[in-house]
């Protein structure tokens, strides 16, 4: 019974991130776009977020599926150092913040992945980046929650902490999907026209 709950629970959130599809797909585009022009993706999460957000740097600088060049994503909370210091320095809510300042970029991507959407960490990240003209994403639970309203686009996922966070891998995984698979038609219209 534990296990049909858990399964019939997040059957009901990816119903949800299928609906999103769309927004799913304008992401991944557009990193294809930024990523191979110079540009970079930064990414904050807490928590099992905080996994899901590295898993999305992992595939990135390294491969999902094919073989291709590296890119540049980098999570920022894998940045113990500064995250402590920051921390001692400036309080836990900036931990986010200041690194998006030192580090984002008019065109950047920054993605914040949140379940409940109320980090106070993650919410100055938001307003960092959107002061320094990066392109602010987010995956969070459900609507309402503050962090979906502070930025320019968000993946909001109705249900329980646990299937949010298992429906963020998908979609992540989703991403780097459709990342590729534009690298590869950009890829081969370059090829034709040369």
């Amino acid at each position: 019974m534990i296990v049909d709950r858990h399964i019939d629970a997040l059957t009901g959130t990816l119903t949800a991130l299928r609906r999103q599809s769309t927004t799913v797909n304008r992401w991944g585009s557009l990193l294809a776009q930024r990523l191979p022009a110079g540009h970079r993706l930064l990414v904050a999460g807490n928590g099992g977020s905080a996994a899901e957000a590295q898993h999305l740097t992992a595939e990135l600088v390294g491969k999902f599926d094919s073989d291709r060049p590296a890119y540049s994503a980098i999570a920022l909370h894998a940045e113990t150092s500064s995250m402590t210091a920051i921390g001692n320095d400036y309080g836990y809510e900036k931990v986010f913040a200041r690194q998006v300042t030192a580090h984002a970029r008019p065109a950047d991507i920054v993605l914040l992945l949140s379940t409940s959407g109320r980090s106070p960490n993650l919410l100055y990240a938001a307003r960092a980046a959107r002061a320094v003209g990066a392109t602010v994403w987010a995956m969070t639970g459900a609507r309402p929650n503050p962090l979906a309203d502070a930025v320019d686009e968000a993946i909001t996922l109705p249900g329980n902490t646990c299937s949010v966070q298992e429906a963020q891998l998908i979609a992540v995984h989703m991403v780097c999907e459709v990342f590729e698979a534009a690298l590869r038609v950009s890829g081969e219209s370059r090829q034709r026209a040369s």
